[in-house]
């Protein structure tokens, strides 16, 4: 089975990064995308729970789950990760999948402090999208270029409170789960809990 793996803090996941996952879905030679957050960030970024991240997650891929799953194998692993052994922890956990990774354009300029890039680039391969303001190089294939929709704007909104201009940032489902555990700052509905 040929798995695209889509790693990320995930803190809070938008829309996106479901749409990044659906070309990859239709225009790569894949058969599933594994949604993978982070446990805990290698570069010590704060972030909500790991199980809240999870949940949204599976509230942002449900129009896709048929061929999307989420995985806790970060978690799992405990502490912070980097991407290399995580997938070779994944190659010895699914010896007959084929592992690859979806990346967005803009990380091609962070690939010095990417542990052992040159294996994950020979090795697993890469689907790389555009994102705006981060246009594909000239010879990475197709130029797809995704909304410029980040958690950290997602974030900003939500700690005012503003979940009008969330709308069609972030899923649905996603929205909601925030609203009812009044994560990034959101307002809870009175009288509710976590």
């Amino acid at each position: 089975m040929r798995i695209a793996i889509m790693g990320g803090s995930f803190n809070p996941p938008h829309v996106a990064h479901v749409l990044a996952a659906t070309w990859v879905l239709c225009a790569r030679a894949v058969d599933e995308v594994w949604f993978m957050p982070v446990g805990q960030h290698a570069f010590g970024k704060s972030l909500e729970a790991f199980e809240h991240r999870f949940a949204m997650l599976e509230e942002a891929i449900a129009p896709i789950a048929a061929r999307a799953r989420v995985t806790d194998v970060e978690q799992r692993l405990g502490g912070p990760n980097r991407t290399i052994d995580t997938l070779l922890h994944l190659q010895k956990e699914h010896p007959g999948h084929d592992f690859s990774l979806i990346i967005g354009a803009d990380i091609l300029a962070e690939r010095h402090s990417w542990k052992a890039w040159d294996v994950l680039e020979n090795d697993f391969g890469f689907h790389i999208l555009g994102r705006e303001g981060h246009p594909m190089p000239e010879g990475y294939g197709a130029e797809v270029v995704l909304p410029g929709i980040s958690s950290t704007q997602l974030r900003g909104l939500l700690a005012k409170g503003d979940f009008e201009r969330c709308d069609g940032l972030a899923g649905r489902g996603v929205l909601e789960y925030i609203r009812r555990h009044g994560l990034y700052g959101a307002s809870r509905p009175q009288g509710e809990g976590l």
